[in-house]
């Protein structure tokens, strides 16, 4: 084996998608994912290892490097961890000869309820064994070094198009009990323009009329693309200035934000305005729902930032240049994302189902595995 595991193919790609992080060609949570997701793909169908440690190796290297690319987009690790996780359930899978899904023979007890929560019927058809169709798994294999990766990569190949189909279909899974969340006649508030908001807001427009209330969320304004989508799809939409956010509270049902990440104490980073929205929600009582899908959750902690993100948009947005006598004697801050703290969040709405803040540790815990942590 050489020195390096990653051939000059591989390199190559991996380097154009962390070239297009820094310069931030690639934008948005889900869109980094699907990105992530289809370089890792390439990586390891292309990639030549002789056991289950190199191969993990070689994902964790080509995650620090795309993490050190973009490191204020936190779903690239958390797509890295996520499929580092799939990759170690085949692996024993396969190694000890078991079936792929759990089969009736479980029992379901009050220990087991407690621990893992109710068990969630997936009607996935039966797979057979690696072992039945590839023959046994042979590690560090002298006579034949590639018998092991060509063994193991039709299964990772089937893995890893399991976690894509789930992040191309997050919106819908999240939206489909949308009905069942928005009531007739609400008044609901949210913050800029969020796409998995955005689509959970359209899902129940066809069983419920209720309206929206969209705060324009200075200085990117980009809650004005969210009221104009809003409106014409039929939703009832009036859009409002941040300052208003307070004084309407009182009128407000419900607040739905959406989130950047995610975080393991169960507070997020969102648009800048969710603080504000949040807060102004616990002062009236009204609860706040978050609306994310899963690949956002992070096993990582705020630790530094009370209030926002380290991350940080244009200040001219906020003070211009052309204020020459003002700009020399301030210091501008324009922080892009809020932290909420878990305390002001309600419930988050996953592709996974409905979980409240206190929840979010159990879901990492089944997502990652704890050595991924730091990658």
């Amino acid at each position: 084996m050489a020195t390096d595991p990653l051939n000059v193919a591989n390199q190559r790609i991996v380097e154009t998608l962390a070239s297009r992080l820094r310069r931030r060609q690639v934008v948005g949570s889900r869109e980094t994912a699907l990105e992530t997701v289809l370089v890792l793909r390439q990586v390891i169908s292309k990639v030549r290892f002789s056991n289950i440690d190199q191969l993990v190796e070689i994902i964790r290297s080509v995650g620090r490097k795309l993490v050190e690319a973009q490191p204020k987009e936190h779903t690239v690790g958390n797509t890295v961890r996520k499929v580092l996780h799939h990759i170690r359930e085949e692996y024993h899978t396969a190694s000890q000869g078991t079936a792929v899904v759990s089969t009736s023979k479980d029992t379901l007890s009050i220990a087991k309820f407690v621990l893992q929560g109710q068990p969630r019927k997936q009607n996935v058809p039966q797979k057979t064994t690696l072992n039945e169709s590839h023959g046994m798994l042979k590690e560090n294999d002298a006579d034949d070094p590639d018998a092991f990766a060509r063994t193991l990569k039709p299964v990772l190949m089937e893995a890893i198009q399991d976690v894509l189909d789930e992040l191309e279909t997050v919106y819908d899974n999240i939206s489909k009990n949308a009905k069942d969340h928005i009531h007739s006649d609400e008044i609901i508030l949210t913050i800029g323009k969020s796409s998995t908001v955005e689509a959970f807001l359209k899902a129940a427009a066809p069983y419920r009329k209720y309206t929206v209330i969209v705060a324009d969320t200075a200085p990117s304004y980009r809650g004005h693309d969210m009221a104009q989508s809003l409106s014409s799809a039929g939703i009832s939409t009036v859009l409002v200035p941040d300052s208003s956010i307070y004084a309407l509270m009182s009128r407000i049902n419900k607040v739905m934000l959406g989130a950047h990440a995610i975080l393991a104490n169960g507070g997020m980073f969102a648009i800048t305005g969710s603080l504000l929205a949040a807060t102004a929600a616990r002062a009236h009582s009204t609860p706040v729902v978050v609306c994310a899908g899963q690949f956002k959750l992070t096993p990582q902690w705020n630790l530094y930032h009370e209030y926002g993100a380290l991350d940080f948009a244009d200040p001219s947005s906020v003070l211009g240049f052309e204020e020459g006598n003002l700009v020399d004697k301030v210091d501008v801050v324009n922080p892009f994302y809020d932290y909420v703290r878990p305390e002001l969040i309600d419930a988050f709405i996953t592709n996974d189902g409905d979980h409240p803040p206190s929840s979010v540790y159990r879901l990492i815990k089944e997502a990652y595995d704890d050595e991924d942590y730091e990658l």
